[in-house]
C-alpha cells in the first residue's frame, strides 16, 4: 500500500490515514462500493494501534466518504447514486423539542460566572463604541474556534461579527450585488427567502434530492449566489453528502459564482466529530455564516460571516460604514466564554445526550 505516517509533520496520525483515503476517494482510486483496506492490515503496514484506523475510518463515514457494512467492513461511498426520494421533512414539534433540551442544559452558572468576570476585568472598556466589524477580541476568539471545531484557517479580519443570520443574510445581498440571481434549497426555511427579497434580490428554487440540491437542477440554474444549508437542513432535516458538498464548490468555481454556507445546526449533526464545510473546499468562493442563537439560545442574538479574502476589499469599499449590531458587553462574554473552552464543553455534553437517546 501507499500510504505512509510521518512522524513529525504535527498532525495527528488518524488525520493522516483520513485524509490520504479520503484523496483517493475523491479521485475515485476508490471507486464508490470498493472495499475499504483492512483495518488489521493498514495498523499493521503503518505500524500504528488498529484504534488509530478505526477512528480515521469513522471520521470517513461521519464525512460521508465511506460506509460500513455489518460483518464485511468498510466501503467507498463518495459519489454513490441515492436515487430520487423525495426530502423528509422534519416535524415542527421535533424542532422545538430539541431547542427547548438545549435551553435545559445551557450552563447558566458558567455564563454568569464570566459575565461577572468581564464587568471586573474589562470595566469602563464595555462603555466604549464597537470598531464596525466587531470588537476584535470576539473575532480572535472566533477564528481560534473556527479552526480548533470545524478545521478553519481564518483571519480575525475576515470575521463580520452581526446580530444574527437574518442581519447577515442582507450584508450578503449588498456585497455580492441585488443583479445576482440567488438560488435557494426548495423547501428552506422560509424566512432566508423574505430577507433576500427584502434587500432586492432575485431568488429562484431548486428541488432537494434525498442528499442536497439534485443535480440537475443545480446544473442548469444560472444564479450567481447558492444559499445553502449543507447539514439538518429545515424544514426537510436533510444532511448534503460529501459528494454534494464536493458538487457545489465545484458548481461555484465553474461559474465564477458564490456560495453563502448556512452552517445552521452544524455543531449537531455528527455525534463525533465535525463534518467538513463547504468553505474548506472552496475558501475563495464561500461566505461562511452562523449564529450563537442557534447553538446556544434564541435569545443571543449574536452571528458571524466568514469571508473569503477575494472579497475584503469590496467588503471595505461598500459596507465598511456599518456599525456593529451587537453589544460591546455581549462580544467581551462570548469571546471569554469562546476562549475558556465553554461552548466545546456544553457542545460535547450535548452530543452524548443525544448519543444516549439513540440508544435508548
Amino acid at each position: 500500500m501507499k500510504y505512509t505516517l510521518e512522524k513529525s509533520g504535527g498532525e495527528y496520525a488518524y488525520q493522516q490515514i483520513y485524509r490520504q483515503l479520503r484523496q483517493d476517494i475523491v479521485d475515485g482510486l476508490l471507486p464508490s462500493g470498493s472495499r475499504l483496506p483492512s483495518r488489521r492490515l493498514l495498523a499493521e503496514e503503518l505500524g500504528c494501534s488498529v484504534i488509530t484506523v478505526e477512528h480515521a475510518y469513522a471520521l470517513l463515514v461521519d464525512e460521508g466518504y465511506a460506509e460500513v457494512r455489518p460483518r464485511s467492513g468498510f466501503y467507498a461511498a463518495f459519489g454513490a447514486p441515492t436515487g430520487a426520494a423525495a426530502p423528509r421533512r422534519a416535524a415542527l414539534e421535533d424542532m422545538n423539542a430539541q431547542a427547548a433540551a438545549r435551553t435545559e442544559d445551557f450552563p447558566f452558572s458558567v455564563l454568569a460566572r464570566t459575565m461577572r468576570a468581564v464587568l471586573s476585568d474589562y470595566g469602563s472598556r464595555i462603555l466604549i463604541k464597537s470598531p464596525n466589524a466587531g470588537c476584535p477580541e470576539l473575532r480572535t476568539a472566533l477564528s481560534a474556534y473556527l479552526a480548533r471545531s470545524r478545521g478553519l484557517n481564518v483571519k480575525p479580519e475576515q470575521i463580520i461579527v452581526g446580530s444574527g443570520a437574518e442581519y447577515l443574510y442582507g450584508l450578503a445581498v449588498q456585497l455580492l450585488g441585488r443583479d445576482r440571481l440567488f438560488a435557494l434549497e426548495d423547501p428552506c426555511y422560509e424566512k432566508i427567502r423574505l430577507v433576500y427579497q427584502a434587500n432586492g434580490a432575485r431568488c429562484q428554487s431548486l428541488p432537494m434530492g434525498s442528499d442536497g440540491i439534485q443535480s440537475r437542477a443545480l446544473a442548469g440554474c444560472a444564479a450567481g449566489v447558492l444559499h445553502v444549508t449543507p447539514f439538518h437542513s429545515y424544514p426537510s432535516g436533510i444532511t448534503a453528502s460529501a459528494a454534494k458538498r464536493h458538487e457545489y464548490a465545484a458548481w461555484a468555481r465553474q461559474r465564477d459564482a458564490f456560495i453563502v454556507e448556512d452552517d445552521y445546526d452544524a455543531e449537531f449533526a455528527s455525534l463525533s466529530r465535525q463534518i467538513e464545510t463547504i468553505y474548506s473546499l472552496a475558501p475563495e468562493r464561500v461566505l461562511y455564516i452562523n449564529t450563537f442563537s442557534k447553538i446556544l439560545a434564541p435569545s443571543m442574538r449574536t452571528g458571524f460571516m466568514v469571508l473569503p479574502q477575494p472579497l475584503l476589499e469590496d467588503y471595505a469599499v461598500k459596507l465598511d460604514f456599518y456599525s456593529c449590531t451587537v453589544p460591546v458587553y455581549d462580544q467581551y462574554v462570548l469571546a471569554e466564554f469562546l476562549n475558556a473552552g465553554h461552548l466545546e464543553r456544553y457542545i460535547n455534553r450535548r452530543r452524548r445526550k443525544l448519543r444516549q437517546r439513540r440508544r435508548e
